[in-house]
């Protein structure tokens, strides 16, 4: 698209590779990352010294108005509240569950626990509030054997709390509730404790300063160690691949749960590390959540924006209408990033297309490659002409090594941001690095332009959910599904690709409503799953498309021949979805298998739109 690009400073993507006679190929790149903190709170203790009166975290309180918190504010908080958490028996092996999502209190207990060597782990709000029988939230707390439980708004956990919490076990809550015997937030900053000083000074690199949970798309959660090595480590890395950081303190305006990695390590790292301010999003890239996102984006300007792709895909749809919320989104916005799901490329061109229109510039998007297990950037899109589907150039430090398997590469990762393993579980430690120390994410890469290795790779799927039609020919679910988004868009969210050891492929379709009721206008507001199948004029319009994709298709690993509507919600007790709305392909074929089975019942099912049907 015409236009020229606002300036952002990034780093360099050149890299060094070398390639092994067994077609083992290392990738790393020939810069270095500078020094690293040796605990995340030194940031803390340094931006309060020199910039006491900056904003570091700000959050709506009841009335609508933003509550402020400033550098040394909060680092007066932090130390008060580690006081108190010296005086508790708190450890590894008693370490802080925090059950609630993104506050002040929460933010303020993560950095007390971490500046003394403390464990926390953020859990998804989700087990606790959307879940029906609280068992990743039990596996979790049994995992853990936490010493202090912490909640915002003890009536609102407090079923999970009872169900899942031992009485022994000390519970503390912001809002108090009858329900739940709890200590007051507040008390923690009352308790006198050990020297806070001396216990800081005790932290290292080894020093376990949280546990993130994997969203358990495998199986049970798993308990991702996070040392100070890890965080502190990746945090240099970041400021060497994106400079721009430094340039001037980030402006966050974020809603990314911080139980996940993304939200978690990043967001909030990137800004305490940068003497930055984090304004708390409210919101959420949901019907009836999303508003309070615009109301916030309308009031605060951004210096960086942080989303997923259904936060982006919103987000475009309401610049589109509105321009005071374009005008001031793209004020002084300098990069956008995104990150757990590709980006459909219509909402990238529209992200450009209103730019241009508001600014007369494009902003950059960035993304890249990373999981909980690497802290989590690994990767990024650094230079060059980017589209879907590009993860970029490691970041300095972080070594690729590209195993083939199959006709593919499969990607693994080695340095000082990846994990040591998870915690209390050492056989899937063992089980998740390989011979010489790389941490094995699952993902395969391909090359941009092999001749070009700075221009990086372009996600190639997972290597668990590929699969073989009948004929043994290999089927990448990963490209056929972004493919998919794109080709259906905005009807469709997502898909489950279906065809293992069958003769053609099919897919179960996760609708969009908001997509498709800006398709029909008959589609009624909170119109369900159900209805939407039910849909004659939708139907009709998905069979269009079915056919228009068959027609485009290469061969019979492209060539999708049959559809059928989810007609319910994904289930998160089942692990079907996380709570950031990702779809895990394999829970979905393993507890949907009587849909599988309609979309090749030979007599037909009425759910079914079928490729011979409109060809």
């Amino acid at each position: 698209m015409a236009g020229k690009e606002r300036p952002v400073r990034l780093g360099h993507p050149d890299v060094s590779v070398e390639r092994r006679a067994d077609g083992t190929i290392l990738v790393e790149s020939i810069y270095g990352f500078g020094p690293v903190e040796t605990c995340m709170t030194d940031y803390l203790v340094r931006h309060a010294r020199e910039a006491p009166d900056r904003v570091f975290i700000a959050k709506r309180g009841a009335d609508g108005e933003w509550v402020r918190l400033t550098y040394a504010e909060t680092l007066r908080r932090v130390e008060r509240i580690a006081a108190g958490l010296l005086s508790r028996d708190l450890s590894a092996e008693r370490p802080i569950a925090i059950l609630s999502g993104n506050d002040i209190e929460h933010l303020l207990l993560a950095l007390a626990a971490m500046h003394v060597g403390i464990p926390f782990a953020p859990i998804s709000v989700a087990y606790s509030t959307v879940s029906k029988d609280f068992s990743k939230l039990r596996f979790i707390l049994d995992l853990l054997t936490p010493g202090l439980i912490f909640a915002a708004d003890g009536a609102r956990f407090a079923a999970a709390i009872e169900a899942c919490v031992p009485d022994d076990v000390e519970v503390v809550t912001t809002i108090p509730t009858n329900v739940v015997h709890a200590t007051p937030f507040a008390e923690l900053e009352r308790t006198p404790g050990p020297d806070v000083a001396a216990a800081h000074e005790a932290v290292t690199h080894d020093t376990i300063a949280k546990f993130l949970f994997t969203s358990g798309s495998t199986g049970s959660p798993k308990g991702v160690i996070n040392t100070q090595r890890m965080i502190c480590s990746n945090v240099a890395q970041i400021r060497a691949a994106m400079p721009v950081y430094a340039d001037e303190p980030p402006i966050f305006v974020d809603w990314l749960p911080w139980n996940h990695t993304f939200g978690g390590n990043h967001d909030v790292h990137v800004t305490l590390a940068h003497g930055g301010t984090f304004y708390i999003d409210d919101g959420k890239p949901l019907p009836g959540a999303f508003s309070e996102t615009i109301r916030n984006l309308k009031e605060i300007a951004p210096t960086c924006y942080l989303n997923v792709p259904k936060g982006f895909e919103m987000l475009v749809h309401e610049l589109d209408r509105d321009e005071e919320l374009a005008k001031n989104f793209f004020s002084r916005v300098k990069f956008l990033k995104y990150a757990g799901a590709s980006l459909p490329q219509h909402v990238w061109d529209g992200l450009e297309r209103i730019a241009l229109k508001t600014c007369g510039e494009t902003i950059r998007m960035i993304t890249g490659l990373g999981a909980t297990e690497t802290a989590p950037s690994a990767m990024f899109t650094l230079k060059g002409d980017v589209k879907a589907g590009m993860v970029g150039t490691p970041v300095p430090g972080c070594q690729l090594k590209l195993v083939p398997n199959g006709d593919k590469l499969e990607v693994r990762m080695r340095g000082p941001n990846i994990t040591p393993g998870y915690w209390r579980e050492p056989s899937l430690t063992a089980a998740a690095f390989d011979d010489e120390g790389f941490y094995m994410l699952g993902d395969a890469l391909r090359w941009v332009d092999e001749a070009q290795p700075e221009r990086g790779f372009i996600f190639d799927g997972r290597i668990t959910e590929d699969f073989k039609l009948v004929t043994g020919t290999w089927v990448s679910v990963g490209s056929l599904r972004t493919k998919m988004i794109a080709h259906f868009a905005p009807l469709m969210r997502d898909a489950v690709i279906t065809g293992h050891d069958r003769d053609d492929l099919g897919a179960i379709l996760i609708l969009d409503p908001e997509g498709c009721r800006a398709r029909f206008s008959d589609i009624a507001a909170g119109s369900t799953p159900a209805d939407l199948a039910r849909h004659a004029g939708l139907r009709a319009e998905l069979a269009e498309r079915l056919a228009s994709f068959a027609r485009s298709a290469t061969g019979s690993s492209t060539r999708l021949a049959r559809i059928a509507i989810l007609e319910e919600a994904p289930s998160m007790d089942k692990g079907e979805i996380t709570d950031k709305g990702s779809i895990n392909q394999r829970a979905m074929l393993a507890h949907r298998k009587h849909l599988v089975e309609a979309l090749y019942n030979e007599r037909g099912d009425a759910r079914v739109i079928a490729l011979e049907a409109v060809s």
